[in-house]
C-alpha cells in the first residue's frame, strides 16, 4: 500500500533518467508525476515535478494533470483531486470538463462582452419591459463590463462576483450591488439554460447590502418649497416634478410620456399609460385634475418624429435626473435661506433633509389617504395592483376606478394648492398658519 506523500519527502525527490509516477497513500489516485530533463519540438526541457489524478469512468482509464508543484503544494492537489474524483462519481468526466472549458476560453465568442451583448439582445429587450432594459443595459455599461468584459465567461468565478459586488458597495451604493447581484443572477442562469457555462458563479452568493424599506414623506413646507424651486428651474425639469407630485406616477412613466397618451381637450381629462410602459405591464388610465391639466396644456411643443411630452430634442424623452434634482435641492434650500433670513434667523442654520423623485410619489399616496381616500382608491391611482384587493376578489373585481381615482387625485391636487398658494393672477407662494407634515 502507497504511503501517505509529505512536503518533506516531495522536496527530497530528484529526477532521474526516466518519467515516474508516486502515487500518494493520503489521496488514493492522486500521482506526483517527475519528469526528467528531456528534448521537445527541439528545445530542452528542465526535469520538473507535477500533480495527476488517476480514474475510470465509463470502463475507460483517465488522466486528468492538475498541475505543477510547488505551484500546488501537497495540500492543494489533493483538495482538487478530491474535487475531481467526486465530479467521477457523478458522472461527470472532469479530464474532458478541462479540454472543453479550454477550448471554449480560446473561442472570442465566449468573451463576457460578447455574451453581455447576446443576453441583451435575446433577453434584455426581448423579454422585459422598456424602461427595465434601459435600467439593466446602464448597469451592465457601468458596473459589468469595465471589470470583465475581456475575460472569458467560464473564468468568472464567485470569488470575482463577490469582488465586483463588495467594489460597489465601497463605493456607498448598497442597492445598486444589490441590483447588479440581481441582473448577475438572471444573466448566469441564462448563460446555462445556453449551455455556455455549465454553473453559476453567483449560486450562494448572497445579495450585499440590506435595504430598508423608504417611508420619506414631504411636508407641507417642503411641498411648497418644491413647487417654488421648480417654478425657478422651469422646463423642463420643474413642471415634471409637480406632476410627479399631482399624479403619483412614476418617474420613468412621466418623463417618457407621449403626447398621444393624452386627453385633454375634454370636460374631465385623462392620461391613459400604456402596458408597454408601465412597471406591472397593465395599462393605467390617471384621471387629470384641473392644475395637472394646465401644466400639461402649458408645456412647449417640441416637434419631433417621438412625440415626446418631455423632450429638448424632439426624438428622446429627458433624461439627466441627477442633475435635475441637484437644482431642485439648491432652489429649495436658497429659498429656505432667504425665508428664514425675513424672519430674522440664522440661514446657515438651515437644512433640507434629503429625498428622491420616488418620494413625491408616496407623497401623494400618503396625501390622499390623509384626505380619507379608500387604501384600493389610492393603490388603483398609483397602478399598484399588490396591495388590498388580492386573491379571488382580483380575478373578479375588473372594474378601473375612474371615477373613484379621479375624486381622489382631485381632492390631492387641491391640498397641495391649498398647500402652495393660488391666486386669480397665477401662483401666489404664501407661507400657512399651522403648516404640517403629511
Amino acid at each position: 500500500m502507497a504511503k501517505a506523500l509529505t512536503a518533506k519527502f516531495i522536496d527530497s525527490v530528484k529526477p532521474s533518467s526516466a518519467r515516474k509516477e508516486i502515487p500518494d497513500g493520503g489521496m488514493p489516485g492522486l500521482y506526483l508525476v517527475v519528469q526528467p530533463k528531456r528534448e521537445q519540438d527541439g528545445k530542452e526541457l528542465p526535469a520538473s515535478l507535477s500533480w495527476a489524478v488517476r480514474y475510470r469512468i465509463a470502463n475507460r482509464a483517465r488522466k486528468l494533470t492538475i498541475g505543477p508543484y510547488p505551484r500546488y503544494g501537497l495540500a492543494d492537489a489533493r483538495t482538487a483531486a478530491g474535487k475531481a474524483l467526486r465530479a467521477v462519481s457523478e458522472g461527470i468526466d472532469p479530464a474532458e470538463e478541462k479540454r472543453l472549458g479550454k477550448l471554449a476560453r480560446s473561442n472570442d465568442e465566449n468573451q463576457v462582452d460578447v455574451v453581455l451583448n447576446e443576453f441583451i439582445r435575446r433577453h434584455v429587450e426581448a423579454k422585459t419591459r422598456e424602461s427595465s432594459a434601459r435600467e439593466s443595459k446602464r448597469l451592465i455599461d457601468a458596473e459589468v463590463r469595465p471589470e470583465w468584459k475581456k475575460r472569458h465567461i467560464q473564468s468568472i468565478t464567485r470569488r470575482d462576483v463577490i469582488s465586483l459586488l463588495d467594489n460597489i458597495v465601497d463605493r456607498g451604493v448598497g442597492t445598486t450591488a444589490n441590483r447588479v447581484h440581481a441582473l448577475l443572477r438572471k444573466f448566469f442562469n441564462w448563460c446555462i439554460e445556453r449551455d455556455i457555462v455549465t454553473a453559476s458563479p453567483v449560486a450562494n452568493v448572497k445579495a450585499p447590502a440590506a435595504e430598508v424599506s423608504r417611508d420619506r414623506v414631504l411636508s407641507n413646507d417642503e411641498i411648497r418649497l418644491l413647487w417654488m424651486a421648480s417654478d425657478k428651474i422651469g422646463w423642463p425639469f420643474g413642471p415634471m416634478a409637480k406632476l410627479l407630485l399631482l399624479t403619483g406616477q412614476r418617474r420613468d412613466e412621466v418623463a417618457a410620456a407621449g403626447r398621444r397618451e393624452f386627453n385633454l381637450d375634454v370636460k374631465e381629462p385623462v392620461w391613459t399609460i400604456p402596458k408597454d410602459r408601465s412597471k406591472n405591464g397593465i395599462a393605467h388610465a390617471v384621471p387629470l385634475a384641473p392644475a395637472a391639466s394646465d401644466i400639461l396644456n402649458s408645456l412647449p411643443v417640441v416637434e419631433g418624429d417621438a412625440n415626446l411630452m418631455f423632450t429638448t430634442t424632439g426624438e428622446t424623452a429627458i433624461s439627466g435626473f441627477s442633475r435635475a434634482k441637484a437644482a431642485l435641492d439648491a432652489e429649495m434650500l436658497k429659498i429656505a435661506q432667504q425665508e428664514a433670513a425675513e424672519r430674522g434667523e440664522d440661514p446657515e442654520n438651515v437644512q433640507l433633509a434629503p429625498w428622491r423623485f420616488h418620494d413625491l410619489r408616496r407623497t401623494c399616496a400618503s396625501g390622499m389617504a390623509s384626505l380619507g381616500q379608500p387604501i384600493h382608491v389610492v393603490e388603483a391611482a398609483l397602478n399598484h395592483r399588490s396591495g388590498t384587493i388580492q386573491g379571488v376578489t382580483a380575478v373578479y373585481v375588473r372594474h378601473d376606478f375612474l371615477e373613484e381615482k379621479r375624486r381622489a387625485l382631485s381632492a390631492w391636487a387641491s391640498m397641495v394648492e391649498e398647500i402652495v398658494g393660488k391666486s386669480s393672477s397665477g401662483t401666489n407662494i404664501v407661507r400657512l398658519a399651522g403648516s404640517r407634515p403629511l
